[in-house]
Order: structure tokens, then C-alpha cells, then sequence
């Protein structure tokens, strides 16, 4: 300093001014690291009341300041954060809605032909048809019966999503093209949607990855486990999945149990499913049990070129556990993005191999 340090010492401890002197926090601080010295170091107390006896006063001042902040950030927070995004739900929730009456954007008028390996003329495709009519090939029990209208209602909510394309927001892609976006589904949340550019006919896609979900794990590395548990009817099924672990291990593999509803219409293939449960799969210790919100597969068809399809993958899902939001949506992006290497690469052998 310009008049030393003799001057200053002189300044704050022999002529001490409570406004302009610093001594007096010195001091408390002395006493304090010396009182914590005493009890953690000397005395090797394993009590917290040293901390809280020496912390006191502190606190009693900076409670109610920092309280006031925070109800302040907390009213800023509420007006620019939260009032916002449900106005933002709400808005894509109405058009969702007007989507649904003007029908589907995507294509023009198909509906589905219920068609699911190859079943016999299939009785779907009519809105004014009535549950009877559903059931008049087969007496369904009440819980076949949920299934079914679970199925119908993830669907619903796909082809709601497909309808959305404009909002979806572009999140990350890689070097092969694929790309993964995001959207706010109301009373789901944050899905995650991969679209992708496939060299093959959809039908080979339709095979391995919807027709054959039990022989994904023989190619797929993100899915250990897959086990169909029952068939309901042509378009329904319940199936079991275990995923493998993502993040580096930070993410524990998750089994799930989801009812799913397959469709073939005129320009796509598609499967569409929800989380349920079933009586031969209760939650177990072995696995966290993962909840599937609505999605699925869909599998676009090229009405110019019959050699190559459009694939899209729609993913809501809760894992579970005391698991950071950021590292969820890293670990789902990563999963989808080799999902799609693993496709594309059973997609490369079965060329080979025809």
C-alpha cells in the first residue's frame, strides 16, 4: 500500500472504526477457525453442534436476506420459465387436437389394414365401428380388452406426433446422417424422436425390427433381452425388454413391460406402444423397471424409390432412479445413435447375404 503496512495496521486495530475497519471480521474469523481447530482436531468431536454454535450469528443475519432472494427468484422463475412452457403445452396440446379432427397430415386418408403376420382379412378401418364388431372373431377378456385400447391410444399419440413435424427441435445428428430431435408432449414430457435415411426397401425393415422383435437382441447391443408375453389379437402384443447399461455404466440396464400395436398401411409400416403390466412380469429386484411413455417405430415408405425407406424411432420413457435430467437425455440420444449403427449394419449383412 501507498502508506505501508506499519500505517495500516495502525489504521484498523489502534484507531478501529466499525464502518471503515476490517479487523474486526479478522478477529472473528480467528476465533471461529480456531474454536473448529479445537473441537475437530484436538478434541476429535464427531458432533455438528461446533459447527452450529459457531455459525449462529452468521446465519441469523444472512437467513432472512437469502430467503427474500429466493422468493424473488423463485416469482421470476415462475413468470419466466413455467408460465411460458404451459402456454407452450397447452397451444401444442390445441392443435393436437385440430390435427386429430382434420385427420392425420402425413397421409392421405390411410388407415390401417390390421395386419400382423400375415392375418386373414382384417375387419380395422372404420371410425363408427363398434367394440362388438372388434370382438366378433374372438371373445376378449377384460384385461385383453385394456391392452387393446392402451395399444389404440399410443397410436393415437404417434401418429399426433408424426402430424407435429414443424415443432420437432433439432437436438444433434452424426456422420451418418442421423439425426435426433425433441418435443414437449403434455402429460408425457420430453420425447426423443431419431429419423434416419435407410439404402434398403421398408419391408426389411418392417421384418426385423417390428415383425421380429425377439430376434433384435441377436444384432442390436443396446437390448439384451426381449420376450414376447402374450398375443391378444392380430394387431396386440405384450412384450418384456431389457436394455443394456448406458452412460459408461452410470446407467443401470432397465426391463420393461409394454403392450404393442403393429399396423401396415399404404405408405408405412408401424409400431406404436405404451408401458402396462402383465402377471408374468412383476418388478423384480434384478432390473430397475423402466416406464415407457407413448412412441415406437415407423418405417416411411419412398413413393419414388421402393429401394430405400425413412425410419423414425419415437421414445418417451422414465428409467427410474436417482438419475440427473442431463444425463437421461445424454444416455437416450447415445442409445438411439447406435441403434441406428446397428440396424444399418444388419441391414449391410442381409445385403450380403442375398
Amino acid at each position: 500500500t501507498n502508506t505501508g503496512i506499519r500505517k495500516n495496521l495502525e489504521q484498523e486495530i489502534i484507531h478501529y472504526n466499525f464502518k471503515t475497519s476490517f479487523f474486526d471480521i479478522f478477529v472473528l474469523a480467528f476465533f471461529r477457525f480456531s474454536g473448529l481447530l479445537l473441537g475437530y482436531a484436538v478434541l476429535r468431536l464427531r458432533h455438528w453442534w461446533v459447527i452450529a454454535l459457531l455459525s449462529k450469528g452468521a446465519f441469523g443475519y444472512l437467513l432472512p436476506i437469502v430467503s427474500f432472494v429466493l422468493a424473488w427468484l423463485e416469482t421470476w422463475f415462475l413468470d419466466f420459465k413455467v408460465l411460458p412452457q404451459e402456454a407452450e403445452e397447452e397451444r401444442w396440446y390445441l392443435a393436437a387436437q385440430a390435427a386429430v379432427a382434420r385427420g392425420p397430415l402425413l397421409f392421405s386418408g390411410a388407415l390401417s389394414e390390421g395386419q400382423f403376420y400375415s392375418p386373414p382379412e382384417s375387419f380395422a378401418g372404420s371410425d363408427d365401428e363398434s367394440e362388438d364388431e372388434v370382438v366378433g372373431k374372438k371373445s376378449f377378456s377384460a384385461q385383453e380388452r385394456e391392452y387393446i385400447r392402451q395399444g389404440k391410444e399410443a397410436t393415437a399419440v404417434v401418429d399426433q406426433i408424426l402430424a407435429q413435424e414443424e415443432n420437432w427441435k433439432f437436438e444433434k445428428n452424426n456422420e451418418y446422417g442421423d439425426t435426433v430431435y425433441t418435443i414437449e408432449i403434455p402429460f408425457h414430457g420430453k420425447t426423443f424422436i431419431l429419423k434416419t435415411f435407410l439404402p434398403c426397401p421398408a419391408e426389411l425393415v418392417y421384418q426385423e425390427v417390428i415383425l421380429q422383435p425377439e430376434r433384435m437382441v441377436l444384432w442390436n447391443k443396446t437390448v439384451t433381452a426381449c420376450q414376447i408375453l402374450q398375443r391378444v389379437e392380430d394387431n396386440t402384443l405384450v412384450s418384456y425388454d431389457v436394455s443394456a447399461g448406458a452412460a459408461g455404466g452410470v446407467v443401470s440396464p432397465r426391463d420393461f413391460v409394454n403392450v404393442r400395436r403393429i399396423e401396415r398401411r399404404r405408405d408405412r409400416y408401424l409400431s406404436s406402444g405404451i408401458a402396462t403390466t402383465h402377471c408374468t412380469k412383476p418388478p423384480t429386484h434384478k432390473y430397475v423397471r423402466g416406464e415407457n411413455g407413448p412412441g415406437g417405430f415407423i418405417v416411411l415408405k419412398s413413393a419414388s424409390n421402393p429401394r430405400v425407406c425413412t425410419f423414425i424411432w419415437i421414445l418417451n420413457t422414465d428409467l427410474k432412479g436417482r438419475l440427473p435430467r442431463y444425463l437421461i437425455h445424454q444416455s437416450l440420444a447415445a442409445t438411439m445413435f447406435e441403434f441406428a449403427f446397428h440396424l444399418r449394419q444388419r441391414i449391410g449383412e442381409l445385403g450380403v447375404r442375398a
